[in-house]
């Protein structure tokens, strides 16, 4: 009785957050193989390390923060195994068929020059205005102080506003902040 209980609470979690964390795997590797790697993985995590769960907070950031670490194991893991010279076939797939949808949602010119930024603006970028967690949310989720996340923030804002051209298109407002 207990495991049918834990797998239909394991099934909930999933249902709930499966797309939010791909999504911001998907933006965070820019592949979907690694981003479907990275969301097997979380959820793994997820379920493992549920005892260490406050229920008195929100699950939503717990959960980003696992896919964030996982992702930077990821690129750690890889930047090592290249080092050491072995080097996986893993192509980025902007224009996947799992992809595309970001492509729908966001312009393809600023997604593409979010990409272009360091992992550590990166992140601070897809949870803020692609997820749409608060700043504060932010900062927990990347156990950063809050004015490191908000540095990180201009630093990569500023990065952007340099990349773009100069047009209306990009006069776009996310989560109610121009850029």
């Amino acid at each position: 009785m207990d495991q049918e209980l834990a797998r239909k609470n394991a099934e909930k979690i999933f249902n709930e957050y499966g797309t939010y964390v791909y999504r911001v795997a998907l933006l965070l590797t820019r592949s979907a193989s690694l981003a479907d790697d990275v969301t097997q993985e979380t959820f793994l995590k997820v379920f493992q390390n549920m005892h260490t769960y406050d229920p008195m907070k929100p699950m939503q950031p717990w959960i980003y923060r696992i896919t964030v670490n996982t992702t930077r194991n990821l690129f750690r893991k890889q930047k090592w195994l290249s080092f050491v010279g072995f080097t996986p076939d893993v192509q980025h797939e902007g224009s996947s068929v799992e992809g595309s949808f970001i492509q729908a949602v966001e312009n393809e010119e600023l997604l593409k020059e979010v990409n272009q930024l360091p992992l550590k603006g990166r992140e601070v970028i897809v949870l803020h205005y692609y997820v749409g967690l608060k700043l504060a949310e932010v900062a927990e989720t990347l156990r950063i102080p809050l004015g490191t996340c908000k540095s990180r923030l201009n630093t990569a804002l500023r990065t952007l506003r340099k990349q773009l051209p100069a047009n209306e298109l990009f006069s776009i407002s996310y989560g109610g902040e121009w850029l």
